[in-house]
């Protein structure tokens, strides 16, 4: 028992450790990609301020791949597989091809105006019918979100994106907000669905949360969303490793509010007015892969903080929290719920009943 705890508590340190490698390098890269501009608050619904005349230029611009966005920078305006990102340190914009390549960088307007000279020289095209956004998880990255992109896709009836944003930089409220910017610029699509790995899906719910506090209707175009290892009730590793220094400046705002400032986030999200499905990481016991958690877990978010009342399916997928998003059993669950509306081919769906938590 005691060389079993060992190995389960080195390979925490490691996970931790590799996090911080992560922050720090993301943040190296940022400040290396582009030039430096005076920051200002953060991105909102109000009128977009202009930058300096000096960042107003539309060149001279030169041709350079980008690490695509890790941990600064977050999607702001989608078209076709061409998006425009927001850096969250400097508030400056940056255009970006289908393969991360910049092809302009200083405010919107100027990225604006040179993707619409591009959709002309290039006939570029709107993404339309089915669309399946991708929100991943703290810490992580699109490409983390590629396998379930494969899946989503492979029946040539959807079209998948992933959304870009700066988890461990800003606070979920700004997380959200930049999903509803990709959603409204999503306009030629017919259908949109969502796939959230564990804190993208508190993304999901405040971006449907703020749809009613500024009282709209969810758009109506959302038909279904399956939530992948969702800290739907906040997460008791964040309560444990949170509290100090290392844990609150690495992983950010973010992650202090799934655990010691939960109960500030907790009454901003909603829960999907439209169908919503369930795919929890555990071994389906009561011991789970964390010894440090009670009950069964999938190394970092427990399967009783999964379940969210309302839920049309539920099912446990014998997988790491980390590693869900390249499991084949989830791909091919989250596709037969976006198609269907349940996990399994067979058998009766798993409802969280309302008071189920």
């Amino acid at each position: 028992m005691a060389p079993r705890f060992c190995r389960r508590a080195v390979l925490l340190a490691a996970v931790f450790l590799a996090c911080a490698v992560d922050a720090c390098v993301g943040a190296r890269a940022a400040s290396a990609e582009e030039p430096t501009v005076t920051p200002r608050s953060p991105a909102s619904s109000a009128p977009r301020t202009v930058l300096p005349t000096s960042f107003q230029i539309e060149g001279p611009n030169v041709l350079s791949p980008t690490l695509g966005g890790n941990q600064f920078w977050e999607d702001e305006h989608y078209f076709g597989r061409w998006r425009i990102q927001r850096n969250v340190v400097t508030n400056h914009r940056r255009l970006l091809d289908p393969h991360d390549l910049r092809h302009a960088w200083g405010s919107f307007d100027v990225c604006l105006k040179r993707l619409e000279e591009l959709k002309k020289e290039r006939s570029l095209e709107p993404l339309r019918g089915k669309v399946v956004v991708l929100v991943h998880g703290l810490i992580g990255n699109r490409l983390m979100m590629s396998p379930l992109a494969w899946h989503v896709e492979r029946g040539g009836e959807y079209n998948a994106i992933s959304l870009t944003y700066a988890s461990t930089r800003a606070p979920v409220a700004e997380h959200a907000q930049a999903l509803a910017a990709l959603v409204a610029s999503l306009d030629q699509a017919e259908e949109i669905n969502f796939v959230g790995h564990s804190l993208g899906n508190l993304v999901i719910r405040y971006y449907m949360a703020d749809c009613e506090a500024a009282g709209q209707e969810l758009d109506p175009r959302i038909q279904r969303v399956v939530m992948i290892g969702p800290p739907n009730h906040g997460a008791r590793l964040a309560v444990v490793l949170g509290g100090n220094a290392i844990f609150d400046n690495t992983l950010g705002l973010s992650a202090q509010q799934l655990g010691r400032r939960w109960e500030e986030l907790a009454p901003r999200l909603a829960t999907p007015s439209c169908e919503f499905g369930v795919i929890a990481g555990g071994k389906g016991n009561a011991m789970g892969l964390n010894p440090f958690l009670e009950g069964d877990d999938d190394g970092t978010v427990r399967v009783a903080e999964t379940r969210l009342a309302g839920a049309k399916d539920f099912c446990i997928v014998d997988m790491h929290h980390a590693l869900l998003t390249a499991s084949p059993t989830v791909g091919e669950r989250t596709l037969r719920f976006l198609k269907e509306g349940r996990f399994l081919a067979e058998g009766d769906r798993q409802l969280v009943p309302e008071g189920a938590e």
